[in-house]
């Protein structure tokens, strides 16, 4: 079964970055093969919501509140998905989730979140 831990969260000011990592395991081989892997957030009090999605072949999706800010990155050798963060503001403060959506079968799967909080 898929595992996803997340880790790179923490607190910074407004304007700096971050970089997400979030490592996969119990996969067979490239996990980008099967799984379509994004990032999503949730704020408190609001909905979970979609960050960035990095495809099968390379493509990439991103929300329209971080496009230009945000960029979605693997290590395909080691089945790892990064998102850097620039140009961090206070609503982006959230629990920043990795996610594995299959494209066959297979369950998705869920990290457990990482906290980003920005403060001025």
């Amino acid at each position: 079964q898929l595992q996803l831990v997340e880790s790179g969260g923490g607190l910074v000011q407004p304007g700096g970055s971050l970089r997400l990592s979030c490592a996969a395991s119990g996969a067979s081989g490239s996990i980008f093969r099967h799984y379509a892997m994004g990032w999503y957030r949730q704020a408190p009090g609001k909905q979970r919501e979609l960050v960035a999605v990095l495809l099968r072949g390379g493509g990439t999706n991103y929300a329209e509140s971080v496009k230009g800010r945000f960029t979605i990155s693997s290590d395909n050798a080691e089945n790892i998905v990064y998102l850097q963060m620039n140009s961090l503001k206070s609503e982006d403060t959230g629990v920043y989730y990795c996610n594995a959506e299959p494209y066959g079968g297979k369950p998705r799967a869920w990290g457990q979140g990482t906290q980003v909080t920005v403060y001025s």
